[in-house]
């Protein structure tokens, strides 16, 4: 696990590299204000709630990693990360979507990662309470209370001496031989519910929190009869809630969010009314005017308490086909102070999308055919011309960036995935010809590739 904090800009852009084909301009950009992140924690107190985050706006077609270079930042500095759509916010008020909400599903991503780190910690602990559980639902009767002993002035408890009997089940429980063996448990029954129809539409981003509500009118106990393996599933997950304390990973993650957390924005440009309109482009200016206090630095309400979004990092994006970021309201511009213009992308990076990051498409495939035991191979010249193919159905019809990468790639494989069960211990080499052979139906015709890919 890399340590984050140490890490310079220039190892920044190193980590994203291994995912990320160029874009440098970009990564460079989103290294130093992650780094700027860092550094603030190292000022005097009095000087760190001055220092406020260098938002961004990313300003690029779709597919050229808008999206990916903010969620491998989420993850290489261990930020709560989300990403919303502008456009679910354009009819406020009447279908879509509270913006405070954004800040809401924010903190409940940090709640899970302190939760799940926390798991760790507790786990040895909670297996041995699921174990002498399991112990007493299979021996009723068996488990004793330990028994108090008097040395000097000091009462200690010893534990009691445990019967053969339990002995025997525990040494069969541990080398799984009741796994099958059927017990009843008793299970917490979920209680009340929010109803279907009020599903993200404001209750719980109201702030209620309907875990409480559930403890009040639900929570009862009731008997299920299952397998010892499923149990311990069950009881296991019920002893970690137990053990992990709830006010402390809410404050963890309160903390997390407003010192780490990174929102990202995208399609903000749909957002992006021209001046002197009207109509739809009221209800975007609209929408511009309730994102823009969370960007300042506002506190929102969450059933996790009050979230200072003053230091939180928002990264916006968009194409801007349509729209240039001077269509968005002045005083949201000058919250992002920071733009960068993503290169669309050609033949040579296509090539290195195909082979060289740690998740390229080329690497995918042969692992999931490696399955099947079918061997994929690739020549060099395969790929140039996967790569040339690419570019020029993005420039001949949409162009969706490096997700062209993903239709080329499964309609080229398509009839070695289909028949590969009956292709075991066989080599496929993929050359130009074979890519041609696969594609030219859709080569041939511009009008087809367009429905196709």
């Amino acid at each position: 696990m890399l340590d984050f904090d140490k890490l310079t800009p220039k190892q920044i852009v190193e980590e994203l590299d291994k995912y990320i084909i160029g874009q440098d301009k970009a990564k460079r950009t989103v290294a130093m204000a992650l780094r700027n992140r860092v550094r603030r924690k190292m000022l005097p107190e009095s000087l760190r709630e001055e220092v406020i985050p260098k938002n961004i706006i990313m300003i690029g077609s779709t597919g050229v990693g808008k999206t990916e270079i903010a969620r491998r930042l989420s993850k290489l500095s261990g930020a709560p990360f989300v990403k919303v759509e502008a456009t679910k916010y354009t009819e406020v008020g009447y279908v879509g979507r509270d913006v405070e909400s954004i800040i809401r599903d924010l903190m409940a991503v940090a709640v899970n990662m302190v939760k799940t780190e926390m798991r760790s910690t507790v786990m040895e602990d909670a297996k041995a309470r699921v174990e002498e559980l399991l112990l007493d639902l299979l021996l009723p009767g068996t488990g004793h209370p330990a028994q108090p002993q008097k040395e000097g002035t000091d009462v200690k408890l010893i534990p009691p001496e445990e019967p053969p009997i339990r002995e025997k089940f525990r040494n069969k429980l541990r080398n799984g031989e009741l796994e099958d063996h059927q017990i009843e448990i008793d299970v917490t029954k979920a209680g009340f519910q929010p109803m279907e129809i009020f599903a993200g539409t404001g209750l719980e981003d109201m702030g209620i929190n309907f875990g409480s509500i559930t403890g009040v009118m639900g929570g009862k106990k009731k008997k299920r009869r299952t397998t010892v393996k499923h149990a311990r599933e069950i009881l296991l997950e019920e002893e970690i809630d137990k053990l992990i304390d709830s006010d402390k990973v809410a404050e963890i993650a309160k903390q997390r969010t407003q010192e780490m957390g990174i929102v990202f924005i995208d399609e903000i440009d749909k957002v992006a009314g021209r001046q002197n309109t009207s109509g739809a482009d009221v209800s975007r200016e609209g929408v511009q005017r309730d994102i823009l206090p969370i960007v300042e630095g506002c506190k929102v309400n969450t059933k996790y308490g009050m979230v200072d979004t003053t230091h939180i990092l928002f990264i916006a994006a968009g194409a801007f086909h349509m729209s240039k970021p001077s269509d968005l309201i002045p005083e949201l511009q000058g919250r992002f102070p920071l733009r960068v213009e993503l290169e669309p992308l050609q033949a040579k990076e296509f090539e290195k999308i195909l082979t060289q990051p740690q998740n390229a498409l080329i690497k995918q495939y042969k692992a999931l055919m490696e399955t099947e035991d079918v061997k994929l191979e690739f020549t060099d010249d395969a790929v140039k011309r996967i790569a040339y193919i690419a570019q020029e159905l993005n420039a001949g019809s949409e162009n969706i960036g490096a997700r062209r990468l993903h239709t080329i790639m499964e309609l080229l494989l398509e009839e070695v995935s289909f028949a590969a069960p009956e292709l075991k211990g066989q080599t496929i080499t993929v050359t130009p010809q074979y890519v041609d052979d696969r594609l030219h139906g859709v080569l041939g015709d511009q009008d087809l590739a367009r429905y196709i890919l």
